[in-house]
C-alpha cells in the first residue's frame, strides 16, 4: 500500500512543478535579452521586451510603445509603466509551451501565453509630435 501511494506521489510531482509560480529571479533568468509575444483567446493579445535592471517595453502591437520596470511582490510580477503607475500584477508559470501569465486584478478574465508562431515584430514609433 505505502509502495502505491509513494509512486502516485512520484507521479504527481511534476504536474506540482509545472503549476509553481515563477519567483522573480526564474523569471529575470527566463526572458531577461528576449523580446516575447503574448497570445490571449487564439489571437496575439501584445509583446514586452526585457531589458537589464529590469526594464520593460511593451506594446500591444499598434506601435505605441510604454517603457516600465518590474518588481516581485508577495509571489506576483508586478509591473508599472510610464502611463500607468497603479501595478499590473500577473502570476507567472513555465509550461512545455513558454510562460503563462494569469492576471490577479481579475483572474478569471485574464490569462495570457507565449507565443513563439508569430509573424508579429516589434514596432515602436517615436513620440509624437505636435505642431
Amino acid at each position: 500500500m505505502l509502495k502505491r501511494i509513494a509512486i502516485l506521489l512520484s507521479m504527481a510531482a511534476p504536474a506540482v512543478c509545472a503549476d509553481t509560480s515563477l519567483s522573480g529571479a526564474e523569471f529575470d533568468r527566463y526572458t531577461l535579452g528576449k523580446t516575447l509575444f503574448y497570445g490571449f483567446e487564439g489571437r496575439i493579445y501584445g509583446v514586452e521586451r526585457y531589458l537589464p535592471d529590469r526594464r520593460v517595453i511593451w506594446s500591444f502591437l499598434d506601435g505605441n510603445c510604454k517603457e516600465g520596470l518590474w518588481y516581485e511582490q508577495e509571489g506576483q510580477i508586478c509591473f508599472v509603466y510610464e502611463d500607468r503607475h497603479d501595478p499590473q500584477c500577473w502570476v507567472f508559470t513555465e509550461s512545455g509551451g513558454g510562460l503563462i501569465a494569469q492576471f490577479e486584478g481579475n483572474p478569471e478574465m485574464t490569462e495570457l501565453y507565449e507565443n513563439e508562431d508569430t509573424d508579429a515584430e516589434m514596432v515602436c514609433y517615436g513620440p509624437e509630435v505636435g505642431v
